[in-house]
């Protein structure tokens, strides 16, 4: 059973025509949250959006009104531990995870929740965590979408001036015993983040856009990770580099990457999507991690990629407005 709940508008970013905020229950009963936005007249299919770590459903308002304007109907949800969904420590700012597996029930819950009023075919979209989630999902059994398109996802994540084996190592023990509420570097505080330190874009508006956002509204801004959240990311992408767990679907996925991402490896991007019997992997140039706030040309080399992807799969006569191009 699900109930209303809040979506954060500001002037610069309102909720889109027909957007609705709900709550429902995850694994354990956590409480989450989830917005549906339906689009006029009939939908080609849904597309059900998985935003990446930090990132709060608000975030993806214009995201949604462009697929809005491509005709589909979009579900789009908080994951557990960010947004206005259940956290799980006492400090709202800590990014912290337990695992996949949570991850993985709440996805299923999501679906499940609002199946019956989500036209078909299903599109899986999803940006860095929520990419790795998304993927994660399909190849452990999840069977109901008929294309796939990624974001930068988390196939591969930079750990900087120490080695991956030693970050893995290193994450494991310290989440194992006692240390995995505890960040992994020094906190901070995303209200005083900036532009350029970020590197997540080189659209300024867009940033400052999503900086009023947190502002608006300081529950849905998330901080630093703790050692169980980069437990949970290393194993996930481990999961995902070993050999048998993507070669069985079936459905196509593409997967579109930063090329100055410093994020996540985009070696490990063009690997998994060679190994997909359908994947196709596309880099926009000159674009930094979060590809959908980037500027309007590198933007459009997404939407280019995300179109040519879904035709074939959402193609029920629907034409494709100009304005939406991207």
């Amino acid at each position: 059973m699900t109930e209303p709940a809040d979506l954060v508008s500001i002037p610069e970013a309102p909720v889109p025509d027909h957007g609705k905020a709900e709550w429902f229950r995850g694994a354990e009963g956590a409480t989450l949250r989830a917005a549906t936005f339906f689009s006029e007249g009939s939908a080609r299919g849904t597309v059900v959006l998985s935003p990446g770590r930090t990132e709060p459903i608000e975030k993806y308002f214009e995201v949604v009104e462009e697929l809005l304007a491509r005709g589909f109907a979009v579900l789009l949800h908080d994951w557990r531990g960010q947004g206005l969904s259940a956290r799980s420590l006492p400090d709202r700012l800590k990014g912290h995870a337990q695992g996949y597996q949570p991850f993985l029930s709440d996805y299923k819950a999501l679906l499940d929740t609002f199946e019956a009023r989500l036209p078909k075919p299903w599109i899986a979209m999803g940006h860095s965590m929520g990419g790795c989630l998304t993927l994660l999902a399909l190849a452990k059994g999840e069977g109901r979408f008929s294309a796939c398109v990624l974001s930068a996802p988390m196939l591969g994540i930079n750990t900087g001036n120490v080695p991956p084996w030693a970050a893995r190592a290193l994450s494991w023990t310290l989440s194992r015993f006692g240390f995995a509420d505890r960040y992994v570097s020094q906190a901070y505080d995303p209200l005083t983040q900036t532009f350029e330190g970020d590197k997540l874009t080189h659209d300024r508006a867009r940033y400052d856009r999503y900086s009023a956002q947190l502002k608006a509204d300081p529950r849905i801004a998330l901080g630093g990770v703790t050692w169980g959240w980069l437990d949970f990311a290393i194993s996930a992408c481990a999961w995902l580099s070993r050999r048998g767990s993507v070669e069985r679907l079936e459905l196509p996925v593409t997967i579109v990457a930063a090329e100055l991402d410093d994020r996540v490896l985009n070696p490990a991007l063009k690997a998994i999507a060679a190994r997909l019997p359908r994947g196709r992997y596309v880099e926009v140039p000159g674009a930094f991690h979060e590809i959908l706030v980037e500027t309007d040309p590198r933007r459009a080399v997404f939407w280019k990629a995300f179109d040519e992807a879904v035709d074939a799969s959402a193609n029920v006569g629907a034409p494709i407005s100009p304005s939406a191009s991207g």
